[in-house]
């Protein structure tokens, strides 16, 4: 599949822009704060009901405007999807094929986007979630039960804590704990699995970029050597003294090591980024051997932080996958990627075609 164009209407400095991609690769050029990182947020947007940059829709809204709008025309298999969002200040609207979806997950079927931008250091440096997230997008491109299990968990949970409330009674929440010992049991053997995929593809792109050996390990969300069950009668006083429950998936984490070491404890800031970006193109490299094809790669100047040496090995990974580019750079000349199909003169948030399809 490709996001073949798209329609971009109000969108942060972007007033208007209609642009044909290539199926391959596409390059954005133009200086610093010119609009090139918000196409690439759109088109994030496009894919994941999300920005990659901010949690708050009214940052997303060009100023003096009310809303903003996304369509893009994905090619698969010689047919045609349309993926529409439109975003105001409280709430989004998503269509798929012209009729409402059921939620942001939806869009992923249909263009699944990751980002590398000079922020993905932040996959190690921060708390357990950006890992779990991280994680759950993979599992979702491998596993078809993924989003009904999640679904079915993340409900028990909110039901189980309501029912810790004070003032509520106690047996309310020990009726949710075998569908959330059901589906978080499930949950973990499908994150597992997941991981044994992951991790030779990331000790060969570790290796390649860094030299050094990467390995990863899985935290549940509950203590090595117990069942989720045991962890969960365990924690049952706690958790009414709380009011929350304590142990789960939903405080699982994965522990990135370099020789041993967790990664934020052992490599620079530099080689943070680059292991990060390895850990992005591995699970891509995971999704396209299920689905060749599938994959879009968002790379945001990519030169940035990183030497000649170590960016070339960067664009030798990128250019082995099969996904379709787009691409930020300061110049046209950005080296490794080959020529673009289709190559974007951004400046203050005017965008032009400057190079035909191929």
């Amino acid at each position: 599949m490709a996001l073949a164009r798209v329609e971009i209407d109000e969108f942060r400095c972007i007033e208007r822009a209609q642009l044909r991609f290539d199926p391959h690769y596409n390059l954005f050029v133009g200086p610093n704060a010119s609009g090139k990182t918000s196409l690439l947020e759109a088109i994030f947007f496009l894919g994941r009901g999300r920005s990659f940059r901010t949690r708050r829709l009214d940052r997303l809204i060009r100023q003096g405007k009310e809303a903003f709008r996304v369509v893009g025309w994905v090619e698969s298999g010689g047919r045609s999807t349309v993926l529409g969002i439109s975003g105001s200040r409280q709430s989004t609207e998503i269509r798929i094929g012209g009729a409402p979806a059921g939620g942001a997950a939806e869009l992923a079927n249909h263009f699944p986007p990751q980002i590398i931008d000079p922020e993905v250091h932040k996959l190690l440096e921060e708390g357990p979630q950006r890992r779990r997230r991280f994680l759950d997008w993979g599992v979702f491109h491998v596993e078809p039960q993924f989003l009904e299990v999640w679904q079915r968990y993340h409900r028990a949970l909110r039901q189980r804590n309501a029912a810790l409330k004070p003032n509520s009674d106690p047996r309310t929440a020990a009726i949710w704990d075998t569908e959330l010992l059901a589906a978080g049991t499930r949950l973990d053997e499908m994150r597992r699995s997941y991981l044994a995929l992951l991790a030779p593809t990331l000790a060969e792109y570790g290796r390649h970029l860094l030299g050094l050996d990467v390995t990863l390990s899985y935290q549940a969300g509950w203590a090595q050597g117990e069942t989720f069950e045991e962890a969960l009668a365990r924690s049952a006083d706690r958790d009414r003294r709380f009011g929350i429950t304590h142990v789960g998936v939903h405080r699982g984490d994965v522990g990135v090591r370099v020789e041993g070491q967790l990664a934020r404890e052992r490599v620079s800031r530099g080689q943070q980024k680059l292991l990060a970006a390895a850990l992005t193109l591995a699970q891509l490299a995971v999704q396209e051997a299920r689905a060749p094809g599938s994959g879009a790669l968002l790379l945001d100047d990519p030169a940035a932080e990183l030497d000649g040496q170590r960016l070339g090995l960067l664009l030798e990974l990128v250019r082995a996958l099969n996904v379709q580019l787009f691409v930020t750079a300061l110049r046209a000349d950005l080296p490794g990627l080959g020529h673009p199909g289709a190559m974007f003169h951004v400046e203050q948030g005017r965008v032009t075609q400057v190079a035909e399809l191929s």
